[in-house]
Parts: structure tokens; sequence; C-alpha cells
């Protein structure tokens, strides 16, 4: 967007974050929304959003929570969500897609919307891949088993292609994130050839499928593809999508309608608003 110099743009709501899940994953969507942001003509601190962020790294994994192997992630992430809102945030952003199994429980106990990550992901898809219609997912086996992307899809009409529960293909994206010497989440943005290797691999065998597309369904994986290439398929990062949901309602661009239970059901897109440089911005 251009607009004069001397003028900012009025930031009508503060987003707040669950982050944590993992670590890497929200500073990797910190980055993408400043990244985000600059592409739309930004060039100033002042110009960027505030948000806030807590980096609740304590919640049990998300997989291991769904599977019965670990406590359950609800009440912890109720807890944050009631943290942040206390704060004085307008919406909520989780930036780990596995989560999102757990969306009713906690929505259900926040007076403020959680934008949803997987749902703003097959938006945008809608809008923007008109002649896709296969879509690969990779994720972890908790968003695989919980089938989120998978009946999102559907709803949408596109076909879904993902890996099995138990296959050699899924076993080896678990092992992409998680491996304690190799894995993602072990090594940071510093992907390591192995990791590389296992994504070029999946995306192949995806492809072979008849993928036309593929879904970075796991925060981790969206660290690994950025670093990967020569990638047999374009593939989409829900983190980035999220980055734009959540600056178009910081800066106005849209606004959220909800149901009765604070549930997201709409967006109305709207005129931002422009203020003075040297003004205090109010919010």
């Amino acid at each position: 967007m251009d607009f004069p110099k001397n003028m900012l743009l009025k930031q009508k709501a503060i987003p707040g974050i669950i982050g944590g899940l993992g670590p890497l994953a929200h500073t990797t969507f910190e980055q993408i929304l400043i990244e985000q942001n600059t592409k739309r003509g930004v060039e100033r601190d002042q110009d960027h959003p505030l948000w806030l962020l807590i980096n609740a790294a304590n919640i049990p994994d998300r997989t291991e929570s769904l599977l019965g192997k670990a406590d359950s992630c609800v009440p912890w992430m109720i807890k944050y969500g009631k943290f942040l809102e206390s704060a004085g945030v307008d919406f909520i952003v989780v930036p780990c897609n596995t989560a999102h199994a757990f969306y009713k429980q906690v929505q259900s106990h926040l007076q403020i919307p959680w934008i949803h990550l997987i749902e703003s992901t097959t938006k945008f898809l809608i809008e923007n891949y008109h002649d896709i219609k296969k879509i690969g997912i990779l994720s972890t086996d908790g968003t695989l088993r919980a089938a989120l992307y998978h009946n999102s899809l559907v709803k949408a009409g596109f076909i879904p292609i993902s890996l099995q529960l138990g296959s050699e293909f899924q076993k080896l994206i678990m092992n992409t994130i998680y491996d304690l010497s190799w894995g993602i989440k072990a090594t940071g943005s510093q992907i390591s050839p192995p990791a590389q290797k296992n994504l070029k691999t999946i995306v192949d065998y995806l492809a072979r499928q008849g993928a036309e597309i593929v879904i970075a369904g796991c925060s981790e994986l969206s660290v690994g593809f950025y670093e990967t290439e020569k990638l047999a398929l374009p593939w989409l990062d829900p983190l980035e999508i999220i980055a734009n949901v959540t600056l178009d309602l910081a800066f106005g661009y849209r606004s959220l309608q909800t149901d009765n239970n604070g549930y997201p059901i709409a967006y109305q897109y709207n005129k931002p608003e422009l203020i003075p440089a040297n003004s205090l911005l109010l919010l």
C-alpha cells in the first residue's frame, strides 16, 4: 500500500500470540509478520503493529496430548488465552497447526476470538487457487489423526492427499520434526541435511500421488521448507497466510464478525484509516 510519508495507518486491534509451540514457530511467525508488513510498503518502526506474545513453552506437546501420552493442552491454552485477554488484546493467533484440534474447547472459554489457522488456509486456497483441486498435506500425527486439514478441505470442495498414520512416510515426517539430534525442533532454523532430504523425498511422493500443491501443516515444516530448495511441488505456508490475516485485522482492512460464542464466522473488508505520523496512536 502506498500512503503519504507523513501519515501512519491507525491500528484498530491488538493481536495476541500464544507462542512457544514450539518457540521456533512463533519467532518465525513474528519474522513473517514484519516481512509481510514491509512488503505492504512500510518503512519505519512505527509502521508495524503492536502485538503481545506469551512464550507458553510449558504447554504439553500437542500431538502427545491428542494421543493420550501427555496431559491435556486445553487448561493450559485457556489459561494463556485468558492471560492475553486480560492484557487487552482483541484477538488471538496460535502459530501451531496441531493446537487447533483443541480450538472449540478453548474458544468457548474466551471472550475474544481465536483466529483459526486451518480455516484461514482453506479460505486462502478458495480465493487464490481456483484451478487447483488436489491438495497435499504434511502434518504431525496429531493433526492427521484429528483430520484438521482433511475436513476443512473436503468441506470446501478440495481433494486432500495426505500420508497414512503409521506409514513409513508419516514416520519420516515425525522424525524430521522431532528427532532429538537432527530434527527441526532440535536444530532450529539450521535445517539439517537429513531433514532437507526427507522433505524433498516426501514432497516427491505427494507429487506422484497427484497433489498439485502442498500445505506445510506443521509450523516446523514451514521453517524446514523455507530452507529447502528444489521441491517437486509449490507449497503454502499457513503461517504466512495467518500473518496477513493478522495484519488486516490489526490495521482495519478487515473486521471480524463472530457468533454468540465468539467463533469467527466472516470477514468484512474495510478501508483503513490514516493518521498523522507525529500523532499518538490510540488503539
